[in-house]
């Protein structure tokens, strides 16, 4: 397990490149018949890639997590971005298609991934936050998503947003999570920018064509940065930073959320004239 010490706004503003993606940036999330996970010390969040090909992968805790079963004290919302595949939790088998997401709460023994067809994987992005309260186990489709349009084409920045794991659609300890996608002819995301000092978030972009990059921009609104992201990589954003990108394509993003609340709202907007 990959493992990211929390970073100050101070230390940040002296990163070159390399060491901004090396802080910020999860490059290598899906590796084929591999469970790949990130310990993020923001809100103690695990960002993984599950690729199952021919046998299923378990989800095992070491020594990071700290207790028997990797559940035994966190949540997990798990969403599928490949193809067709399965998560067997104690027992109960759940079907995933691509964009289905999945929530499971505190107390699960046994967890374990599988495709149905090894030449097309299905390509589990996982999010876990430590938990406090055993909620009911959920699977949330895209349809079943809370769906919220946002935007407008004269700021180029058209697209749906839909809250699966959310208070409106499924009981959580902590965690948030949806799917925002751009709409063909627009390449902005969040933009008008904001922070909110009191949950950090993680973002995982998909759906790119090969040669398409996302420039996300981060930092405190005075003292900017950017990273540039290809497809199915992931990013790290902490409370103080703004987190806003705009692609050279048509792209989607996995967004998670952990912290002191749920609200979706509660954001600190930042001027255009502010930033620098």
């Amino acid at each position: 397990m990959d493992i990211r010490q929390v970073c100050s706004p101070t230390e940040t503003k002296s990163f070159d490149t390399a060491k901004l993606r090396e802080n910020y940036l999860i490059e290598s999330l899906f590796q084929d018949g591999k469970i790949t996970l990130t310990y993020s010390h923001l809100d103690r969040t695990v960002i993984g890639g599950v690729v199952p090909t021919s046998l299923a992968l378990s989800l095992i805790a070491d020594k990071q997590i700290g207790s028997e079963n990797f559940l035994d004290r966190r949540e997990i919302g798990i969403i599928n971005v490949g193809g067709d595949g399965s998560v067997n939790a104690d027992g109960a088998k759940y079907s995933l298609g691509k964009t289905d997401c999945l929530y499971l709460p505190m107390g699960i023994k046994d967890v374990s991934f599988s495709s149905e067809n090894s030449k097309n994987p299905a390509h589990f992005y996982l999010v876990s936050t430590p938990a406090h309260h055993t909620y009911a186990p959920k699977k949330i489709t895209a349809e079943d998503a809370n769906y919220i349009a946002l935007g407008t084409q004269s700021d180029a920045n058209v697209r749906e947003l839909r809250q699966y794991i959310h208070p409106d659609t499924c009981d959580s300890c902590q965690l948030v999570m949806g799917i925002t996608t751009i709409i063909d002819g627009s390449i902005w995301n969040t933009m008008p920018c904001h922070t909110h000092d009191r949950r950090s978030e993680f973002y995982m972009y998909f759906d790119m064509k090969p040669d398409t990059r996302v420039f996300h921009f981060m930092g405190e609104p005075s003292e900017t940065r950017h990273l540039v992201v290809a497809n199915e990589q992931a990013i790290i954003s902490p409370g103080w930073s703004i987190h806003s990108g705009a692609g050279t394509g048509r792209y989607s993003f996995i967004w998670s959320m952990a912290g002191d609340n749920q609200d979706f709202t509660d954001m600190d907007f930042v001027e255009m004239k502010d930033l620098r």
